[in-house]
Formats: structure tokens, C-alpha cells, sequence
């Protein structure tokens, strides 16, 4: 397993398109009237979010894109451009549950393994490289945030050595969007 900077030129667009919707599934859900146009969305708007090297695709052995990973600190300034609306509410959405993020903080903002291999460990074995990225980079902490609704990740996270530090929730209409905002300290 391998990671590249995502590369909209070389990298399957609708793959990773697919992956960063199974990251938010029931926000892209809400808002689109089906996953195929979701993932058509946020294939467009791809190579224009301008992440460089904060934004990985994981590779198996024979070069396939099995995940994909964000990851960034708080010193990382965001690309502003003009994005479709429902993309526009998912930022507003993530500004009012995502964890704040402190200087000496990596903060894991996406994580997502292709569905055919969730469950071997593949996941697990990306956070542990990401917290070993951030301790040989000299960071305080690796922050994240688990959904309310996804159970799992949260005690995959906990298992790992992450503790939920804060809370946040916000309505939109008659969706509620939650996130545990947990992490895993590497200095004192």
C-alpha cells in the first residue's frame, strides 16, 4: 500500500469522486436526489478544490485506488472558488460540526477505503500511519471527527487510542448533522 497526491489528470476521477461521497454519504444524500448525480458533482468540482499535497489517494500493490485521504494542519488557507450549491452547503454544514483545529494539530479529514475492503484493517492501518506522519513531523495531536450515526468508525477510533474532546451538532430543515470531535495526543 502507497500513497500519491491526487492528481485529477492521472487518477480515476469517478473513483475518487465515490470514495469522498462514502465519507459523507447521508449529508450528499440529503442533498442530491441520488447517489449517481452526487458523485457526478463532486467529480466536476474535484480539480478545481485545489488540495495539493493534503489530499492522497492509497494505492494497493498493483497501482489501484483503494482509499482516499486528506489530511492538514491549521496553517493550510483553503482555496476559495465558486462551487455548485448543494457542495456550498456541505462546507457550511462541516464549519458548524468539524473539529476546530489548533496550532500543532494534523487534522484527518477524510478517510474512506474502497467497500469491497472495509474490514481487513486497511483504515486502521492508514491512522496509524497518519499518527506516525504527525509524530515524526513534531505535532501535538492528530484530531478527527466520527458522524453520530457511524458507530463503527467511532470505536475503531477509540480502539486505536483517539478520546472524543468535544461535541457538535446543527439542524438543517429535518436533518440533524453530529460529529464526535476526538483525538489523539502525542505531547503534553
Amino acid at each position: 500500500m502507497r500513497y500519491e497526491t491526487f492528481d485529477s489528470e492521472r487518477h480515476d476521477l469517478n473513483k475518487v469522486a465515490k470514495l469522498t461521497y462514502d465519507v459523507d454519504f447521508r449529508t450528499f444524500d440529503m442533498l442530491f436526489k441520488d447517489e449517481e448525480s452526487a458523485i457526478k458533482t463532486i467529480a466536476k468540482d474535484l480539480p478545481k478544490r485545489g488540495l495539493g499535497d493534503f489530499f492522497k489517494v492509497i494505492l494497493d500493490d498493483d497501482g489501484e485506488i483503494i482509499g482516499v485521504l486528506m489530511i492538514y494542519n491549521s496553517v493550510v488557507s483553503h482555496k476559495f472558488y465558486l462551487k455548485p450549491l448543494r457542495l456550498f452547503v456541505v462546507d457550511i454544514l462541516d464549519h458548524f460540526t468539524l473539529a476546530d483545529i489548533k496550532r500543532g494539530d494534523l487534522y484527518l479529514a477524510e478517510l474512506a477505503i474502497d467497500s469491497r475492503l472495509r474490514g481487513q484493517g486497511i483504515g486502521r492501518k492508514v491512522i496509524c500511519d497518519v499518527i506516525e506522519y504527525a509524530k515524526s513531523k513534531n505535532y501535538k495531536r492528530v484530531i478527527l471527527d466520527a458522524d453520530f450515526r457511524n458507530t463503527g468508525a467511532k470505536k475503531l477510533y477509540e480502539k486505536i487510542g483517539f478520546v472524543q474532546f468535544n461535541k457538535k451538532s446543527i439542524k438543517f430543515l429535518n436533518f440533524e448533522r453530529g460529529m464526535y470531535n476526538m483525538q489523539y495526543c502525542l505531547k503534553d
